[in-house]
């Protein structure tokens, strides 16, 4: 199955580079592209979208507004954002997760890290790699930083959790400390396909749409407490 991929730049140069590269990977095919964040959100629905590669800063329409619109469109759910930007600092990673992002790369990324974080973006998975984006969200969080208003507070959260099983919260800890499903399995003696039936109950339960959201919400609602070194 190929993975349709828009892209989304006010950089025409920039969207050719990445047009040529995701073009050349077998399973990949850019089929869109866009200059603000108005137009990314209708190519995504025009062009059936599978990953958005989005710009965090582009004129009109950022792209913390794009990944909004595309996170509260029922008829996009199945739409992946990955931010792009030059600024990799913890506000911007925190509000693009928050904002509903699968995950967050830098635009100086090496090739074979922008294709895999495609792939894991289709595939609904966080990206949460490298290991210093959840460590990020951590110290943001633990020096009293705050959502950017778009989002629910901490105490809704807090009270979804009650909806959780035991086991549901169990496996949501595990998520957050970015393990894989296979990881998780042979921690909690079950099988994967067990843990990704927990983690999906756990979604649907919290209204996150994939993993990178239910690690925002575990820290968010204090489930899960960051690390002070």
């Amino acid at each position: 199955m190929t993975i349709r991929v828009v892209l989304a730049d006010d950089q025409a140069l920039l969207r050719s580079a990445f047009r040529v590269l995701v073009d050349s990977e077998p399973g990949m095919q850019v089929v869109g592209e866009a200059s603000d964040g108005a137009e990314a959100v209708a190519v995504a629905r025009s062009a059936r979208a599978d990953v958005v590669l989005m710009d965090i800063r582009m004129p009109g329409t950022d792209g913390l507004a794009a990944t909004r619109m595309i996170s509260a469109d029922p008829e996009l759910a199945g739409v992946h954002v990955v931010m792009l930007t030059t600024f990799e600092v913890d506000e911007y990673v925190v509000r693009s997760l928050r904002a509903g992002a699968s995950g967050f790369l830098g635009k100086g990324a090496e090739p074979d890290e922008l294709l895999n974080a495609i792939r894991i973006a289709a595939a609904g998975e966080a990206l949460l790699s490298p290991a210093a984006t959840k460590g990020l969200i951590a110290t943001f969080l633990a020096q009293g930083g705050t959502w950017d208003g778009s989002g629910d507070p901490p105490g809704v959260h807090g009270e979804r959790l009650s909806a959780l099983t035991v086991r549901e919260r169990e496996v949501l800890t595990q998520v957050a400390a970015g393990l894989s499903n296979d990881e998780i399995a042979e921690r909690l003696v079950v099988s994967p396909l067990t843990v990704k039936t927990h983690v999906n109950r756990a979604m649907a339960k919290l209204g996150a749409r994939d993993r990178a959201q239910l690690v925002v919400i575990a820290y968010e609602s204090g489930l899960v407490r960051p690390r002070v070194e």
